[in-house]
């Protein structure tokens, strides 16, 4: 694990599953939730902070869930300051068995540590003939003072998968999406910021991202928390996901020889 420092913040982040699990800005609360069960094991992902979704998301068959990437260690390959004081550091996912399923491509995450926390994923298709087909998604537990006083904004008229509701698909008609009951929801075509307003902290995270058409909102609530080993039973009331990515229709197909990359910045800012 990193330890990265900054003028305006400090940051912990974790080889496996290159794995971004406290930021947190001087004289502020930390903005990422991270489960006090989380266990911290070789081929368990990692409960909380930012797990990686690639290269894909939710369950396949005979695969588990959302993808294999959040439970390999990653190598560093560069570790760099920037001339206004933030730290980058250069993450790269080798090759593995389950790569071998795919085109050749190469996969590196760049977080840069600041004011603001920049992550961007970049895959390119090293093949010669084949495009490489795969979802990818930054699952952000962000921590709130009470979920109950929180509202996501940002995604009214959009249309969304209710996961809850058997992927249904909806009309968002809500300015604030309030977290009240398990909430399980993709939303397609979302290429807008997001922000999530919490009262109790008195502070908006703010969500920017390019090269994403997806947003997903994720709280367990009480039933499903209580149904998760890794997770304390009311640890919901402190997290909500809020999580930018390409899945499920807006899955990213990319032709032999390009290169995607996926950037989201996130900040604070008094309520």
């Amino acid at each position: 694990m990193l330890k990265v420092t900054t003028a305006w913040s400090t940051a912990e982040v974790y080889m496996h599953g290159a794995h971004v699990t406290h930021f947190q800005r001087r004289d502020e609360s930390p903005l990422l939730f991270l489960s006090e069960r989380s266990h911290f094991e070789p081929g368990d992902p990692i409960r909380g902070g930012i797990p990686v979704i690639f290269p894909w998301f939710g369950a396949r068959d005979g695969a588990g869930m959302h993808g294999y990437a959040r439970l390999k260690p990653w190598d560093i390959k560069e570790i760099s300051p920037g001339p206004d004081g933030s730290i980058s550091v250069r993450f790269h996912l080798p090759n593995c068995p389950e790569s071998q399923a795919y085109p050749a491509f190469n996969a590196d995450y760049l977080v840069t540590f600041g004011e603001a926390l920049t992550l961007e994923l970049i895959v390119a298709n090293k093949s010669g003939d084949s495009a490489f087909e795969f979802e990818q998604c930054l699952h952000t537990y962000f921590a709130v003072g009470d979920v109950r006083d929180a509202g996501v904004v940002g995604l009214k008229g959009l249309s969304y998968l209710d996961k809850v509701a058997n992927f249904v698909k909806k009309t968002e008609t809500n300015d604030a999406i309030g977290i009240s009951s398990e909430v399980d929801r993709v939303y397609l075509d979302a290429t807008g910021s997001v922000e999530i307003h919490d009262r109790r902290l008195g502070r908006t995270i703010s969500i920017e991202k390019e090269h994403s058409a997806s947003t997903v909102v994720w709280n367990p609530w009480i039933a499903k928390a209580q149904q998760m080993h890794d997770f304390g039973p009311n640890e919901y009331l402190k997290m909500v996901c809020v999580e930018s990515g390409n899945v499920n229709v807006n899955k990213t197909v990319l032709p032999a020889g390009k290169t995607s990359n996926m950037k989201v910045t996130l900040s604070t800012k008094p309520a």
